[in-house]
């Protein structure tokens, strides 16, 4: 078992067990644990009560953050026509057919999020095998394969944030940064919540959400009263 460092206990002690705080006195005391020298990120996990092994009971979505994520995502996108200039007007980092999955089939990765219009899908394809294991390939439910790729560009620069449920049955993501104001990460986090609790399954019966907790890059997690 991995030594706990003297910073995190010392962090652990500040945290109220398994008690589930408001979600603002719960910002609050998360915003106490900025004491490294880089700006970590805020992540929400959400626990819940549906049986990941059932198709009809997966949890998947995309929601555009009230505030956004205080970073720019690198997006690029698979295009061709006047799509490719609706593309780069909108903000995308790199936009391309054939060249761009070879250069990806060659190992480059560095990037965020990939668009692609229906068009390129036959180009795109072949590339599951090194996309889909980094979360990175275009699907239709995702949003990600549209062919309104500049509207789509733009929402992932302006902070679109995607999540699926994983194999135990938690959605969990990124919806901030420690530097941001308290109110902002509040309604970043409560936007996320909701629109979470809006996706229940018709097939989950009783509890859908069980328990919320947020948490920094490098600090214990705090659980938050869910309503």
């Amino acid at each position: 078992m991995p030594k706990t460092s003297k910073r995190m206990r010392t962090l652990l002690e500040k945290v109220p067990g398994k008690k589930a705080l408001p979600l603002e006195e719960a910002v609050a005391l998360l915003k106490t644990f900025d004491s490294v020298k880089f700006d970590q990120s805020v992540e929400v996990a959400i626990r819940l009560g549906i049986d990941p092994k059932q198709a009809d009971q997966t949890v998947r979505g995309s929601i555009v953050l009230p505030h956004g994520l205080g970073k720019t995502l690198r997006v690029v996108v698979f295009a061709k026509g006047d799509k490719v200039d609706e593309a780069r007007e909108a903000g995308a980092d790199e936009v391309g057919g054939a060249d761009l999955a070879e250069k990806i089939k060659g190992g480059w990765t560095d990037f965020d999020v990939c668009i692609a219009a229906p068009d390129m899908m036959g180009v795109v394809g072949p590339l599951g095998k090194v996309l889909g294991p980094r979360g990175l390939m275009p699907s239709p439910r995702a949003g990600t394969v549209t062919p309104d790729v500049g509207r789509v560009v733009r929402e992932y620069k302006a902070g679109k944030v995607e999540f699926r449920n994983d194999a135990g049955g938690n959605v969990h993501a990124v919806v901030g940064k420690l530097s941001f104001d308290a109110p902002k990460l509040v309604e970043n986090i409560r936007a996320f919540i909701s629109h979470v609790a809006s996706l229940k399954p018709a097939a989950v019966k009783g509890q859908y959400i069980k328990n919320v907790a947020i948490s920094a890059t490098m600090s214990p997690s705090i659980r938050v009263q869910y309503q």
